[in-house]
């Protein structure tokens, strides 16, 4: 298991202070160096903001600009991503300015809200697809849009990129770890699902001792919001979720048996005795795992399944391929259905998706990057939606009574 990130929250100020990135610099520093005295790898460390809305004072349109200076500043003080949080229904605008600044800069994120706590607008559904079109041609493999994700129902605090974002002008940190490996291991060679679970248990309760023990010893200058310990895997075969599903028992993660086995995974991170932040669950991103990747090329994985599989896992859609001409018309539904899963069943969703320029369902990714498994574009079956779902309204939707 290692430690994906730290993630440290504040509002840095418009115009920015240079000097609240510089503190976060480090803070970061410090807390790489207590974590790796432990044993840990620390593979990056980020900060997140207040939504550039809010933080911008309104001024949406300086963002490209004020991106752009922050992605210079955050390499000098040894961040390595900035996530900028979302644009805002209250801001339509801070939704059109996210490609120009994406495109303005590096190592920057942004996302943007569908849905909150209690409505999906539907204005921006539709303007979190445009977004994701926007995005795709301002790289040649679509890889920019790795850097936008459209959230349903997402709380501040979630120490996971793109969605991560701060709610107070207090600092605070959170830890986000790449631990899919525990689940591998845990179901490994096994044959009851009682004992895996109960090892997967074990193992997630030890570490998140040890990373809270850290933050309340050595780190405690700072708020510790708690562990996002989402099986976040990397793209080998060791390190897959869905390699640790097929252990479990499903021939092949897409087949029938492989929601229940994300919902028990999921269940079992809920179980472990550890502080709780953010998504902590099953987390699927296709691009980013070996298994998923394979299974998504030969069509036993689709995005039908992923969907599903939102229904008891972590953290939805992520890093998935789609066809360069799919129009926002088209993303703005699967979005939709995101929204739907996270207000009904009063959890967290987000949606990365990745339009590839040039290619057609079936056709072979070629991204050159060493968090990410080549695969193939997936289908996605949708149409323009018309009638009352087509609308312009904010609509209010109730979990579901218990």
């Amino acid at each position: 298991m290692k430690i994906r990130s730290i993630t440290y929250f504040c509002d840095p100020g418009y115009p920015l202070k240079e000097n609240v990135l510089r503190e976060a610099g480090d803070f970061l520093a410090r807390a790489k160096a207590a974590y790796k005295a432990e044993g840990y790898e620390v593979q990056t460390v980020r900060v997140a903001t207040v939504p550039f809305p809010k933080l911008l004072g309104g001024q949406v349109h300086d963002l490209p600009a004020f991106a752009q200076k922050l992605s210079r500043l955050s390499r000098e003080v040894g961040v390595a991503y900035v996530s900028l949080g979302p644009a805002l229904p209250d801001s339509p605008l801070s939704y059109q300015v996210i490609p120009e600044a994406i495109a303005a800069s590096e190592d920057i994120f942004f996302s943007g809200v569908m849905a909150d706590e209690t409505s999906v607008h539907m204005p921006q559904v539709r303007a979190c697809a445009e977004v994701i079109v926007r995005c795709a041609p301002i790289d040649p493999n679509g890889f920019a849009n790795l850097r936008f994700a459209a959230l349903a129902h997402v709380r501040a605090g979630a120490p996971f990129f793109p969605a991560a974002h701060h709610d107070s002008s207090e600092p605070a940190f959170a830890i986000a770890v790449e631990a899919a490996d525990l689940a591998v291991k845990a179901f490994e060679g096994q044959s009851a699902l009682g004992a895996g679970r109960s090892a997967l248990i074990h193992e997630i309760q030890k570490h998140g001792r040890v990373l809270a023990g850290v933050a309340q010893r050595d780190l405690a200058a700072v708020r510790f919001n708690g562990i996002d310990f989402s099986l976040a895997p990397f793209p080998d075969d060791a390190h897959s979720l869905g390699r640790a599903v097929e252990n479990m028992g499903v021939p092949k993660i897409g087949l029938h048996g492989s929601l229940a086995a994300a919902a028990i995974l999921t269940e079992a991170i809920e179980r472990a005795d550890f502080p709780h932040i953010g998504f902590n669950g099953f987390m699927q991103p296709v691009l980013e795992d070996s298994i998923l990747a394979k299974r998504a090329a030969e069509g036993t994985l689709t995005i039908k399944d992923a969907l599903l599989y939102s229904a008891v896992c972590g953290t939805g859609l992520d890093t998935v391929p789609l066809p360069g001409d799919t129009t926002a018309d088209e993303i703005a539904p699967l979005l939709l259905d995101l929204c739907a899963l996270a207000l009904r069943l009063d959890k967290p969703l987000t949606a990365r998706l990745m339009p590839v320029p040039g290619k057609k369902a079936g056709d072979a990714t070629n991204f050159d990057f060493g968090f990410f498994a080549n695969s193939k574009v997936m289908r996605l079956e949708s149409g323009k939606l018309t009638g009352a779902l087509a609308g312009d309204e904010v609509v209010l939707l109730s979990p579901r009574k218990r």
